[in-house]
């Protein structure tokens, strides 16, 4: 069975590379002999179900990154401060429901029209009304007042917008066709997309006429493999950079170095704090799913869960090192609550679950009224770290009498299933709105809710500016007698920051200075234009 896995893997990669090499047939093609080419093998995963189209979702949502074929109005930098891209400057009127963006007026599509404000405003008004993971439901529209003016009109203040802002794509109003823009892109980004063979490859070449930095890069490939296939191709001398996992760095592969990036890529656990039973609010397309745990709906359970896994250990044995313990998805970042720190301590987990009345049974699981402290926790297969982190949990809440059942799915059905079974999320980006995702109610994969943690988040985008809403983002997580910290709502719990790790050509120079949000993939080609070759 394994060489016919191994010989499996060797087909992939060769089918792959001869597309990529378009025939050239020596592998040192493969970016060593191009001194402005790179090849990048990237989770299967990170390939756009709905393509390179910006009002679908591109580049925004959960897994934002550089658009690189679209630009944007504003960018994050390295610091995760905001700066400005195809914007100017902008403004924001005294009640928070009036943005206006100056724009460049030097700035052409690569089809050599120019880029307006007219631009501006179709993008955004056509996206606010799909049903993406971008969410514009903050906007109620955008209006151009002349070529280099654009005005958006919110429902609602909505401070963080600037984030949003950092990674929606302008797509050109003149050359936009909803049914084939996703694989014909037209943008004024830093490359083109010459070719897209979906399931295999995209391959982007540099803009000649971009109007910042020009690319030192002319060329870069990106393939999109499973983990096997992505460790094996780098083993094959095929691609210059490769994804890759902590469980494979114990085989280092000659003529690459292993380079980990910090992250803000977060994994922890939901726990549904509504009992079995109850639905999630409808979604766009009227869909509710099944909502709600009936033993992780105990607050008890939750708190002791917090404190009874050795996170410490998960970066040792899970993660070989590459990562760090986590208690927030905000780690380090100006609106993360040092309250949401907890000691690993299991002889508290069964105080905690004592004290509200738990027993251990004959099997040395707890029980409270017939109730088996016992449930299912579902990770994704595919991948090696949410599997070993369900595996360590299942093994470190055993000892405090509570049974874990890890289940592997692909996300497509762990995506309706998540509401009323734990699962091992991934987590974490560049903008405050991530406290909104997991504490909000009806937003999140909890079905938490608590008045006061509302009204937090809501002044907290009703302030005046991104740094004046942080103490609120703060005071959303504790205020000192509420909030969602382990020792008290506690509807997730967070376990570990993982390090993005890669397999890099000794002689290629990777620049990437900003930390990685979740996703791991498109993202460590934020910077690919200022790489080069040594």
């Amino acid at each position: 069975m394994k060489n016919k896995r191994i010989l499996a893997l060797c087909l992939i990669v060769t089918f792959l590379f001869t597309l990529v090499g378009c025939g050239k047939a020596d592998k040192t093609d493969a970016g060593t002999a191009a001194k402005d080419s790179v090849v990048i093998a990237m989770d299967a995963e990170s390939e756009p179900a709905a393509g390179f189209d910006p009002i679908m979702g591109w580049a925004a949502g959960e897994h934002t990154h550089d658009p690189l074929i679209q630009s944007t109005l504003l960018i994050t930098k390295d610091d995760i401060t905001i700066g400005y891209d195809l914007a100017k400057e902008y403004t924001i009127s005294p009640d928070g429901l009036t943005w206006t963006f100056k724009i460049r007026s030097d700035v052409k599509f690569t089809d050599g029209v120019p880029l307006t404000a007219k631009d501006v405003a179709f993008t955004y008004n056509n996206a606010m009304k799909q049903a993406t993971e971008t969410d514009l439901s903050m906007l109620k529209s955008v209006e151009a007042i002349d070529d280099t003016t654009a005005v958006f009109h919110f429902n609602t203040p909505y401070s963080a917008f600037a984030y949003t802002a950092a990674v929606v794509g302008i797509v050109p109003e003149h050359a936009y066709h909803a049914a084939t823009y996703g694989k014909n892109p037209i943008g004024s980004g830093r490359y083109i997309l010459k070719q897209w063979d979906k399931g295999q490859q995209v391959i982007l070449e540099a803009n000649p006429n971009y109007y910042g930095e020009k690319p030192k890069m002319k060329k870069v490939s990106i393939v999109f493999m499973s983990e096997d296939a992505s460790y094996a191709a780098a083993q094959g001398g095929q691609v210059d950079v490769a994804y890759t996992a902590p469980s494979y760095t114990v085989n280092p592969i000659k003529g690459y170095n292993i380079l980990a990036f910090n992250t803000e890529d977060i994994r922890g656990l939901n726990l549904p704090a509504v009992p079995a039973g109850n639905k999630t609010p409808a979604k766009r397309n009227g869909e509710t799913y099944p909502a709600g745990n009936n033993v992780t709906s105990h607050l008890a359970i939750r708190q002791a869960i917090a404190c009874a896994i050795d996170r410490e250990a998960i970066v040792k044995n899970v993660l070989n090192g590459y990562g760090s313990v986590a208690y927030s998805d905000s780690v380090n970042e100006p609106w993360e609550n040092e309250a949401m720190k907890v000691a690993y301590d299991p002889a508290k987990a069964k105080t905690i679950l004592e004290a509200d009345g738990w027993r251990l049974n004959a099997e040395g699981i707890y029980e409270k009224q017939g109730l088996k402290a016992e449930f299912d926790l579902l990770y994704i297969s595919s991948n090696s770290v949410r599997t070993g982190i369900a595996m360590a949990v299942k093994e470190m809440l055993k000892p405090v009498g509570i049974k874990v059942n890890p289940m592997g799915s692909s996300w497509d059905q762990i995506a309706t299933l998540c509401y009323a079974t734990p699962h091992v999320f991934g987590a974490g980006s560049h903008s405050p709105t991530g406290v909104r995702s997991h504490y909000y109610t009806g937003k999140n994969y909890a079905s938490y809710s608590n008045p006061t943690v509302d009204t937090y988040i809501d002044e907290a985008l009703a302030a005046t500016s991104v740094e004046a809403s942080y103490p609120l983002w703060k005071k959303a997580q504790w205020d000192g007698a509420a909030g969602v910290t382990p020792q008290a709502d506690s509807p997730w719990v967070w376990l570990v920051e993982i390090k993005h790790i890669y397999f890099v050509r000794e002689n290629l120079n990777v620049i990437d200075k900003k930390i990685h949000p979740h996703g791991y993939g498109w993202t460590i080609v934020n910077n690919v234009h200022q790489w080069s070759w040594k």
